[in-house]
């Protein structure tokens, strides 16, 4: 049995049992109208608001004073940055839309450019589309910081589901923001650039994209010339969103990340810690 037959089946029965908060597509019978004479019906999916409920998932409802001195501008529409956000946000539902892909791995040259916040905005703000829910994942293994970010404590998570074969279930968390669920890293693990790239990871990421329609999966991974973390999981992501520090990043590194992508498709790239 394949991998793709194997990750259908799974997500047919872990709907059957687990949480309900995803969405179906809903199936409607829509007549042309352009033409008098023409009165075939054709089949059409017809996105719809998401309602939901958790109820295995845990419920953590963050402070919403950290947000905003982590700086997840995303939570207030009234600010221009997160107007920014949303412009982008537009620009890569539209590329995935045409790619046919849900998942975007948000990566960066180098540390400390801004791309777990960056991951986090993003993820927030697709949240507030009105027919999508998304998936966070911390697949920073040796230091995640996605944890730090939301203001919610270092919790079990990817690593121990990939090391320890702790069911997924277990390891998904709401942050109190509607439309919005986490899997945070887990426990530190120095061999992550091998469990990233293991047929383990290949199967979650396919179990991911197979099991709701409307989700977007987002995974935040560690900066591509300190790491070998990011290569091993893009073999299994439709995008890359490349993070560039406006007066630090230098041309070169940003030539060698690209030239580390190739054979990725690189969505685009974001121009991040610009001054006024």
């Amino acid at each position: 049995m394949s991998k793709i037959k194997k990750a259908l089946d799974k997500a047919k029965m872990d709907r059957e049992t687990g949480d309900d908060i995803f969405p179906e597509w809903q199936e409607e019978q829509v007549k042309e109208t352009d033409s008098p004479r023409n009165t075939q019906h054709i089949r059409k999916k017809v996105r719809r608001e998401v309602n939901f409920t958790y109820t295995n998932t845990r419920v953590l409802n963050v402070d919403p004073s950290v947000l905003r001195e982590n700086k997840i501008v995303s939570m207030y529409g009234n600010d221009e940055i997160a107007d920014q956000i949303k412009i982008l946000r537009t620009e890569l539902l539209k590329q995935m839309e045409g790619l046919q892909g849900k998942t975007i791995m948000v990566t960066s040259s180098n540390r400390g450019e801004g791309k777990t916040i960056m991951a986090v905005n993003l993820a927030v703000s697709i949240a507030q589309e009105l027919d999508r829910t998304v998936l966070l994942v911390d697949a920073n293994l040796r230091d995640p910081a996605v944890h730090t970010c939301l203001g919610i404590d270092d919790l079990p998570g990817l690593s121990d589901y990939l090391k320890e074969r702790v069911p997924i279930q277990k390891l998904l968390v709401n942050p109190g923001i509607k439309k919005l669920t986490v899997l945070p890293a887990g426990k530190p693990v120095m061999d992550s650039s091998e469990l990233l790239g293991s047929p383990r990871m290949e199967e979650l990421v396919t179990d991911m994209k197979l099991r709701y329609e409307d989700r977007v999966i987002i995974f935040d991974t560690p900066s591509l010339l300190t790491s070998a973390d990011p290569l091993a999981l893009s073999k299994f992501v439709d995008g890359v969103l490349m993070v560039v520090e406006a007066e630090r990043t230098s041309r070169e590194d940003l030539r060698r990340a690209i030239e580390l992508l190739e054979g990725n498709r690189v969505l685009g790239t974001v121009f991040n810690k610009v001054r006024e």
